[in-house]
C-alpha cells in the first residue's frame, strides 16, 4: 500500500531525525508532544486530545459511518544515556539519548497521520496515541486511567517495537504472551557503623550484600519460551561511605525481577522476599524491600494478531514467531486490559546495535514499512 509521496518520506525522516536531537526522558516529555501536535496538525484529526495522561497526545480520525475504534501507540520518551555514535543528527541534550528507536515509532504514527489525513477510514475510527513514559512502566497506566481515555476507549489496539537482531524488515509475531513481566526490587539492609580499627563492634551489611547477590540471582529458572521462566539481574550496588576509617552500617541491592507472565511473579517476588529477610536476620540487619517501574507481561489477543497477519501478508512482509517471546518489558500490554491488543516487532537489522546501547539509531527505511503495514490494517478492517 504506497500511500507516502516521496515528499512525505524526505519530510518525515527529517522530523525523525530532528526528534532524535531534542531527547526527554519519561514524565519529562513536555516538548516533544509539542512537536507532535505541531508537525500533524495540518492532517486535520477530527479531534486531538492533548496532555493525555501526562504529556501524552491522541489524535482522532472519523470515519463516515459507525464501526469499531483502533487504536495505534507509539511512545514519547527517550533514555538516560549518553550517546556515543558519530551520526549527522546527534543527540544535543547531554546524557539523554533515543536509543531505544521511539523517535522511529512517532515518525511511523506520523506517517499513518498523513495517510489518513487524505482519506478518513469508511467507518469506525483511527486513534494514534503518542504515550509518554513508556520506560518506566508508567505511562500506559496513566493514559488508560485519564478520564478522557473514555472517548477514545480502542475495540483494538495495535503496536510495534524495532528489533536489532531480526533480518531488516522481517516481522516477529504471535499470539499469546510476547513481552515479560518486570520490576525492579529496591533492597535496604542497616546495621551500625564502627571505627574501622574495630569492625567488631558494629554489624556491618557485607557479608550478607555478599552472598545475597549471588543468591538473588540464582533464582533464575528456565528459557524466556518455558512458562516457569524467570530471571534476576542485579543492576546496582553500593555499601558504606566513601571512607577509609568507617566500617559500614548500610547497604543497597537494586534488582530486576522478570517472568514470563504475571501469574509467576507473585512467586518470584515471594522467594526473594524470603531470602532477603531471613540473610538479613542472620546478621542482625535490619531490611527493608519495595518495588519500582512495574511491568506486567504483553499478551497478543489471537483475534488481534490475526488481523496484522493478513497485514502483513497484503503488503508482502515476511513474518513467523521466531525469536518470541523475548526478555523486554513493554507497558503496552495494559492496553490488553481495555481492548483486543497485539504487538509486532520489526526487524531492523541482524548486525545492528542492540536497543539501549550508545551507538544505536533507528533505521529510516523501517518508517515506511512500519506504516505500510499499520495502514493495511486500517484498510482491512475500515475500509
Amino acid at each position: 500500500m504506497a500511500f507516502l509521496t516521496n515528499t512525505d518520506v524526505v519530510e518525515l525522516t527529517g522530523w525523525r531525525r530532528h526528534l532524535h536531537q531534542m531527547p526527554e526522558l519519561s514524565g519529562e516529555e513536555a516538548e516533544t508532544a509539542a512537536e507532535v501536535e505541531k508537525f500533524l496538525s495540518p492532517t486535520c484529526p477530527d479531534l486531538i486530545l492533548s496532555r493525555l495522561g501526562g504529556h501524552g497526545v491522541a489524535l482522532v480520525y472519523d470515519g463516515a459511518a459507525a464501526g469499531p475504534t483502533l487504536l495505534f501507540r507509539s511512545e514519547l520518551d527517550a533514555l538516560p544515556i549518553e550517546e556515543l555514535g558519530d551520526i549527522g543528527h546527534k543527540s544535543r541534550v547531554p546524557g539523554k539519548a533515543h536509543l531505544c528507536g521511539h523517535d522511529g515509532h512517532m515518525a511511523i504514527l506520523a506517517a499513518m497521520a498523513r495517510g489518513l489525513g487524505r482519506q478518513k477510514p469508511r467507518r469506525g475510527r483511527v486513534v494514534l496515541v503518542f504515550q509518554p513514559a513508556e520506560e518506566t512502566g508508567a505511562g500506559a497506566d496513566a493514559v488508560i486511567a485519564d478520564r478522557r481515555y473514555k472517548e477514545i476507549a480502542p475495540d483494538y489496539a495495535f503496536s510495534l517495537h524495532n528489533l536489532p537482531g531480526l533480518p531488516f524488515g522481517h516481522v516477529a509475531l504471535k499470539p499469546g504472551p510476547v513481552n515479560c513481566a518486570s520490576r525492579g526490587m529496591r533492597i535496604v539492609l542497616e546495621g551500625k557503623t564502627a571505627h574501622a580499627s574495630m569492625p567488631e563492634t558494629g554489624t556491618s551489611p557485607m557479608a550478607a550484600i555478599s552472598s545475597l547477590m549471588p543468591a538473588l540471582t540464582a533464582l533464575s529458572e528456565g528459557n524466556v519460551s518455558s512458562p516457569a521462566f524467570t530471571l534476576v539481574t542485579v543492576t546496582h550496588a553500593e555499601m558504606g561511605a566513601s571512607a577509609f576509617g568507617i566500617a559500614p552500617a548500610r547497604a543497597e541491592i537494586w534488582a530486576t525481577l522478570r517472568s514470563l507472565v504475571d501469574d509467576r511473579m507473585e512467586a518470584l517476588c515471594a522467594a526473594a522476599e524470603a531470602l532477603v529477610t531471613e540473610t538479613a536476620a542472620k546478621a542482625g540487619l535490619r531490611c527493608s524491600i519495595s518495588y519500582h517501574e512495574i511491568f506486567h507481561h504483553c499478551e497478543n489477543d489471537a483475534e488481534a494478531t490475526q488481523h496484522l497477519r493478513e497485514a502483513l501478508d497484503a503488503e508482502g512482509v515476511a513474518h513467523d514467531e521466531a525469536n518470541l517471546p523475548i526478555r523486554a518489558s513493554e507497558d503496552f500490554g495494559r492496553f490488553g486490559d481495555t481492548a483486543k491488543s497485539a504487538m509486532l516487532f520489526l526487524g531492523a537489522g541482524e548486525n545492528h546495535p542492540a536497543l539501549h546501547n550508545p551507538d544505536y539509531d533507528f533505521p529510516d527505511d523501517l518508517i515506511g514499512i512500519g506504516a505500510r503495514i499499520f495502514m493495511r490494517t486500517v484498510r482491512n478492517i475500515l475500509g
